[in-house]
């Protein structure tokens, strides 16, 4: 399994129009330090799937047939935009799995063009889509919104695990029983501030992340949905960060 994160920060995005903090200059002067709207692509044996949507230009980066659909964490349009344009396209069927939400964005379902929105899932439900096996874990914040257990084919008895959990602020008890009945490889965990004294609301900040990490314990997490404060305060803390913890960056692949 491969998983390549295409965008890794939060609605506002890196750097933040007309703000001049340090993280936003630096990314201004260097492309590298750039956040686009969250979102992945997991790719396994044939399988091709976009994680969540919110990219721009999908009609560009992404050839026709080129993906199997994609998996929608919640409709968000930091995170579903791109699809108002895809939509329009012709001549081929994009399956589009994600919550059950009536509202969904904007006109998406009423007006779906070549988007399959038929196929919502269900809590906990586990799909086998070609050699890749996908598991929708609810998760805490304002919208229906699910992260995705995403295992690899069964290899001596055992898969690859990986978890992509963004839009969350920690994990919903139900959904860390899942994760935890096996070990975890990999874990991309939504961490969009900095410590806070309070909790948020909608969203990790490091230390809800980071109790997040420490009751699942995977091998290795990646943090994502990065505001660009975070970005900030890690330039004057560079060890905030434990070992096996690491900031997300565009077009990480993992």
């Amino acid at each position: 399994m491969r998983l390549t994160l295409l965008g890794t920060g939060d609605a506002r995005q890196v750097p933040v129009y007309n703000c001049s903090c340090p993280a936003c200059q630096r990314a201004r002067s260097n492309p590298a330090r750039r956040r686009g709207p969250c979102c992945a692509m997991i790719e396994c044996g044939s399988q091709r799937w976009l994680i969540d949507s919110g990219l721009p230009d999908l009609t560009e980066r992404f050839p026709p047939h080129s993906l199997s659909g994609i998996l929608q964490t919640h409709y968000h349009a930091d995170h579903a935009q791109g699809l108002l344009n895809l939509r329009w396209g012709q001549g081929l069927i994009i399956p589009v799995h994600g919550p059950d939400d009536p509202e969904g964005l904007a006109d998406l379902y009423k007006h779906p063009g070549i988007l399959d929105f038929s196929q919502p899932f269900a809590s906990f439900e586990r799909r086998q889509l070609g050699e890749l096996r996908v598991t929708a874990l609810p998760l805490n914040h304002s919208k229906p919104t699910l992260g995705y257990l995403l295992e690899g084919p069964e290899v001596n008895g055992s898969r690859q695990r990986m978890a992509y959990l963004t839009d969350t602020l920690g994990v919903p008890d139900a959904s860390a029983e899942v994760l935890m009945q096996q070990p975890l490889d990999l874990l991309v965990l939504d961490c969009s501030t900095a410590p806070q004294p309070v909790a948020p609301r909608n969203h990790n900040d490091l230390t809800r992340a980071l109790e997040a990490i420490e009751q699942l314990k995977p091998r290795a997490a990646v943090l994502t949905h990065i505001g660009h404060a975070f970005d900030a305060w890690l330039m004057d803390n560079p060890d905030a960060l434990p070992p096996s913890v690491s900031l997300a960056f565009d077009g990480q692949v993992l």
